[in-house]
């Protein structure tokens, strides 16, 4: 995975290191950037329902597009941590879609996942024609939001590249005994992903189960999954920030 100055002012953005098809791109935003939210958010929350001024996001969402010279607005979504896909092309008026995924094969369409701590996965088929973007929170992973991705690309999950995003990591995300339940009772490997602290409780490897899952549906090609949200400052994270967390942006884009 590979930091990226573009030469704005203090931008450094993450541009997934993966071997995409030509015509397919990918972008990570971070809290630094061309933005105007103010503290606690500052600078570059794209979050609508973050607490932070509507404008000061609309604002940011502008610049997002102009920064990275996307072909069109992105497809954001209503993202509930359900395993909902919607099947999207450029964006046409204001609808949001409620789902946790998005996949499309039109060209110049934008993918966009928000998130703060919670996983999100990119992907790109092999003739360069359909891409995939996930948003998977511990209850969206466990109940099957990959599989889900992958199977409405209509593709073999062979012919299927993937990245995993910035997330919290394992020593920042001590959980309990029904999110560990949640993946073991219905895959006894998950359990090499979850490291015992105190009674109860577990340290949880959430980029290590989303690579697990996607091994186990056949993805060949696994990249990314190496920063923690919590601990690197340049991301929003939950888990630090609490529910004045604002989101950055994951993206992947077919060029027109």
């Amino acid at each position: 995975m590979t930091t990226i100055e573009p030469g704005m002012g203090d931008l450094a953005w993450v541009f997934p290191d993966w071997p995409a098809p030509r015509g397919i791109r990918a972008a990570v935003t971070t809290r630094h950037g061309p933005g105007v939210s103010a503290p606690p958010f500052e600078r570059f929350n794209l979050g609508l329902s973050s607490g932070d001024n509507i404008d000061a996001v609309v604002a940011n969402r502008c610049a997002l597009r102009e920064a990275l010279g996307l072909p069109s607005t992105p497809r954001w979504l209503q993202q509930v941590h359900g395993t909902v896909v919607a099947d999207l092309g450029p964006l046409s008026g204001e609808h949001e879609p409620q789902a946790d995924a998005a996949v499309s094969r039109v060209p110049g369409t934008v993918l966009a996942i928000l998130t703060a701590d919670c996983v999100p996965v990119l992907f790109a088929s092999d003739d360069g024609h359909q891409i995939g973007a996930a948003h998977a929170g511990w209850k969206g992973l466990a109940a099957g939001v990959l599989e889900a991705t992958v199977e409405q690309m209509q593709v073999s999950p062979q012919r299927v590249t993937a990245w995993i995003g910035p997330c919290i990591g394992t020593a920042s995300y001590e959980i309990d005994a029904p999110v560990r339940d949640a993946f073991v009772h219905v895959d006894a490997s998950a359990t090499d992903y979850f490291q015992a602290t105190r009674p109860g409780h577990w340290l949880c490897d959430m980029a290590g189960l989303a690579r697990h899952r996607l091994v186990r549906m056949g993805v060949p090609q696994i990249f990314g999954g190496d920063f923690d949200t919590r601990t690197d400052e340049r991301f929003y994270s939950y888990r630090r920030e609490g529910a004045r967390s604002g989101r950055f942006a994951s993206l992947v884009w077919l060029e027109g």
